[in-house]
């Protein structure tokens, strides 16, 4: 059985993302005062849907969510954690090698919208993250991700080291991280069914994990940081995927 868990999202484009990706939605909250015409598309659409729109106070959208709401708020049906046969459901009915993200012990909600965002963007087929030591998918979470967590499946994994080991029976690749000993992202093998794990904020891979690692790749810094935030990096990586998978024509 799959885990839920959160019940509001708040700001215009998550609302509009979950309306449109058909999320079972019990209520949408709009503060009085809003101009109609930024909301038109958000009230047709849960006309469609048959969702009731209320027009209330700032304030008791306020008492909702400490977010930034824009003065629109919905009650949503809990996140669904996805099954890792989903994953690789998507990639096949895209007709594509898998392409997934593992974050180890990401704690930042931020972080992990942004992850999701970038992932949403190049077309990824799934983010795996562990039960422990990790964000879930939160309201922030979901306000982060600008509406990409509806389009993203996400699997939560009770061991990272034993779904990893799952992956690479099924034929992935696994692919870390790693400022020691290894490979230039840009000499990266994209074509291969890939699974990119991304460390933590603040500890970085576990070695565990690292040992795990079929490839190691780092992003070379020639400026005077040592690091980059882990969204950005995960970023650069997943365009390169990209640029490899969907290389410009003539």
């Amino acid at each position: 059985m799959t885990e839920q868990t959160g019940e509001i999202i708040a700001g215009k484009n998550p609302v509009v993302e979950a309306l449109r990706s058909g999320r079972d939605m019990n209520k949408v909250w709009i503060a009085e005062g809003v101009q109609k015409s930024g909301v038109s598309e958000i009230i047709q659409l849960a006309k469609e849907a048959g969702i009731i729109v209320q027009f209330v106070p700032k304030k008791k959208l306020d008492n909702l969510t400490d977010a930034n709401h824009q003065g629109i708020v919905a009650s949503v049906a809990a996140y669904r954690y996805a099954e890792l046969d989903e994953l690789f459901d998507l990639a096949a009915s895209k007709q594509e090698d898998p392409l997934f993200i593992i974050l180890d012990e990401i704690e930042d909600p931020h972080n992990l919208g942004s992850i999701m965002r970038s992932a949403d963007a190049v077309g990824a087929h799934g983010i795996i993250i562990p039960k422990r030591r990790a964000v879930g998918l939160t309201a922030v979470v979901a306000k982060a991700s600008t509406g990409a967590i509806e389009h993203i499946p996400v699997y939560r994994a009770g061991n990272l080291a034993q779904t990893v080991d799952e992956l690479k029976s099924r034929g992935v690749w696994i692919a870390g991280t790693d400022a020691s000993k290894s490979t230039d992202y840009r000499n990266m093998d994209a074509t291969l069914p890939l699974a990119i794990i991304i460390g933590s904020e603040g500890k970085g891979m576990s070695r565990l994990l690292k040992d795990k690692c079929d490839f190691l790749y780092h992003l070379p810094m020639v400026g005077h940081v040592t690091s980059l935030n882990a969204s950005v990096a995960t970023a650069i990586l997943l365009y390169e995927v990209l640029r490899v998978r969907r290389p410009l024509k003539g």
